[in-house]
Protein backbone atom coordinates (compact mmCIF):
# COMPACT_ATOMS: atom_id res chain seq x y z
CA UNK A 1 0.00 0.00 0.00
CA UNK A 2 2.65 2.36 1.16
CA UNK A 3 5.20 1.60 -2.01
CA UNK A 4 2.58 1.97 -4.13
CA UNK A 5 1.56 6.22 -2.99
CA UNK A 6 5.34 6.30 -4.07
CA UNK A 7 5.12 4.34 -7.18
CA UNK A 8 1.44 5.43 -8.20
CA UNK A 9 -0.10 8.62 -6.35
CA UNK A 10 -3.93 8.66 -6.54
CA UNK A 11 -5.54 10.95 -9.64
CA UNK A 12 -4.80 14.72 -9.06
CA UNK A 13 -2.83 13.64 -5.53
CA UNK A 14 0.95 15.19 -4.56
CA UNK A 15 2.84 12.27 -2.47
CA UNK A 16 6.03 13.92 -0.93
CA UNK A 17 9.01 11.80 -0.65
CA UNK A 18 12.95 10.76 -0.48
CA UNK A 19 14.83 9.98 -3.72
CA UNK A 20 14.67 7.17 -5.25
CA UNK A 21 16.83 3.94 -3.92
CA UNK A 22 20.35 4.99 -3.60
CA UNK A 23 23.52 2.89 -2.73
CA UNK A 24 21.73 2.97 0.85
CA UNK A 25 19.50 0.27 -0.24
CA UNK A 26 20.16 -3.35 -0.68
CA UNK A 27 18.65 -5.03 -4.22
CA UNK A 28 15.96 -6.61 -2.51
CA UNK A 29 14.61 -3.40 -1.47
CA UNK A 30 15.73 -3.23 2.49
CA UNK A 31 17.57 -0.08 3.72
CA UNK A 32 21.43 -0.57 4.34
CA UNK A 33 21.95 -0.56 8.48
CA UNK A 34 23.96 1.70 9.79
CA UNK A 35 24.93 2.45 13.81
CA UNK A 36 22.85 5.32 15.08
CA UNK A 37 24.16 8.24 16.72
CA UNK A 38 21.57 9.34 19.14
CA UNK A 39 22.54 12.13 21.54
CA UNK A 40 20.35 14.54 24.15
CA UNK A 41 21.17 18.28 24.83
CA UNK A 42 19.23 21.70 24.64
CA UNK A 43 20.97 22.59 21.11
CA UNK A 44 19.51 19.67 19.17
CA UNK A 45 17.98 20.94 15.91
CA UNK A 46 15.32 18.82 14.69
CA UNK A 47 14.82 18.83 10.48
CA UNK A 48 11.77 18.22 8.98
CA UNK A 49 11.74 17.63 5.04
CA UNK A 50 9.47 16.88 2.09
CA UNK A 51 9.93 16.55 -1.70
CA UNK A 52 8.00 16.95 -4.61
CA UNK A 53 8.98 13.76 -6.43
CA UNK A 54 6.96 15.06 -9.98
CA UNK A 55 9.37 18.19 -10.35
CA UNK A 56 11.95 17.78 -7.60
CA UNK A 57 10.43 20.43 -5.25
CA UNK A 58 11.56 20.19 -1.80
CA UNK A 59 9.91 21.97 1.43
CA UNK A 60 12.68 21.83 4.65
CA UNK A 61 11.97 23.29 8.01
CA UNK A 62 13.66 23.50 10.75
CA UNK A 63 13.32 23.46 14.84
CA UNK A 64 13.84 23.31 18.11
CA UNK A 65 11.40 20.56 19.21
CA UNK A 66 9.44 17.83 17.18
CA UNK A 67 6.39 18.45 18.77
CA UNK A 68 2.85 18.82 17.09
CA UNK A 69 2.85 22.64 16.56
CA UNK A 70 5.83 22.38 14.65
CA UNK A 71 4.80 19.63 12.55
CA UNK A 72 1.17 21.45 11.61
CA UNK A 73 3.67 24.47 10.74
CA UNK A 74 5.71 22.09 8.77
CA UNK A 75 2.29 20.88 7.24
CA UNK A 76 1.20 24.53 6.30
CA UNK A 77 4.63 24.94 4.74
CA UNK A 78 4.01 21.84 2.62
CA UNK A 79 0.70 23.11 1.84
CA UNK A 80 1.38 26.25 0.94
CA UNK A 81 4.52 24.50 -1.73
CA UNK A 82 1.45 22.94 -3.49
CA UNK A 83 -1.13 25.60 -3.94
CA UNK A 84 -4.53 23.75 -5.90
CA UNK A 85 -2.68 20.80 -7.01
CA UNK A 86 -5.11 18.27 -5.64
CA UNK A 87 -4.56 16.09 -2.07
CA UNK A 88 -1.07 16.05 -0.47
CA UNK A 89 -0.54 12.55 0.45
CA UNK A 90 1.79 12.82 3.41
CA UNK A 91 3.88 9.46 4.05
CA UNK A 92 4.60 9.30 7.68
CA UNK A 93 6.27 7.25 10.44
CA UNK A 94 3.66 6.40 13.54
CA UNK A 95 5.48 9.51 15.58
CA UNK A 96 2.83 10.57 18.07
CA UNK A 97 3.02 14.18 16.88
CA UNK A 98 2.00 12.73 13.69
CA UNK A 99 -1.28 12.02 14.86
CA UNK A 100 -1.83 13.21 18.12
CA UNK A 101 -5.24 14.80 18.78
CA UNK A 102 -3.91 18.48 17.89
CA UNK A 103 -2.69 17.54 14.67
CA UNK A 104 -5.72 15.78 13.87
CA UNK A 105 -8.00 18.85 14.19
CA UNK A 106 -5.79 20.89 12.80
CA UNK A 107 -6.14 18.71 9.76
CA UNK A 108 -9.81 18.60 9.89
CA UNK A 109 -9.33 22.08 9.05
CA UNK A 110 -7.05 21.17 5.96
CA UNK A 111 -8.82 18.62 3.87
CA UNK A 112 -6.85 18.50 1.06
CA UNK A 113 -3.40 16.68 3.35
CA UNK A 114 -3.87 12.82 3.94
CA UNK A 115 -1.61 10.93 5.83
CA UNK A 116 -0.57 7.53 4.93
CA UNK A 117 0.90 6.16 7.63
CA UNK A 118 3.78 3.40 7.32
CA UNK A 119 3.32 0.14 9.18
CA UNK A 120 5.14 0.03 12.83
CA UNK A 121 8.52 -1.61 12.67
CA UNK A 122 8.70 -0.59 8.58
CA UNK A 123 10.78 2.06 8.78
CA UNK A 124 12.44 1.21 5.75
CA UNK A 125 9.64 1.54 3.59
CA UNK A 126 9.83 5.70 4.56
CA UNK A 127 12.53 6.08 1.60
CA UNK A 128 13.40 9.39 2.85
CA UNK A 129 14.60 7.73 5.91
CA UNK A 130 18.01 6.52 4.04
CA UNK A 131 18.45 10.29 2.51
CA UNK A 132 18.39 12.05 5.88
CA UNK A 133 20.98 9.63 7.77
CA UNK A 134 22.98 10.29 4.62
CA UNK A 135 22.74 13.99 5.67
CA UNK A 136 23.17 13.66 8.94
CA UNK A 137 26.27 11.66 9.02
CA UNK A 138 27.86 13.51 5.72
CA UNK A 139 26.88 17.16 5.89
CA UNK A 140 25.83 17.87 9.58
CA UNK A 141 29.20 15.95 10.67
CA UNK A 142 31.29 18.48 8.37
CA UNK A 143 31.77 16.34 5.33
CA UNK A 144 31.40 17.42 1.70
CA UNK A 145 27.48 16.66 0.82
CA UNK A 146 26.88 13.82 -1.06
CA UNK A 147 24.50 15.89 -3.15
CA UNK A 148 25.45 18.95 -4.89
CA UNK A 149 23.24 22.07 -2.93
CA UNK A 150 20.99 23.86 -5.60
CA UNK A 151 20.09 26.46 -3.33
CA UNK A 152 21.83 28.95 -1.06
CA UNK A 153 19.07 29.96 1.25
CA UNK A 154 19.18 27.49 4.83
CA UNK A 155 16.63 25.14 5.55
CA UNK A 156 13.70 26.89 7.03
CA UNK A 157 14.20 30.21 6.00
Amino acid sequence: MIVGLYTDPPEGAVVPRAFPPAPAWTPDGHRVKVALEYRRGSEKTWVYGALRVADGTAVTMTSPSRNSVSYQEFLRRVEDANPGTGDVVVIADNLSSHNSLATRTWLADHLRIRHAFIPVGACWLNLQEAWWRIFRRHALAGYPSPVRPTSTTPPGS
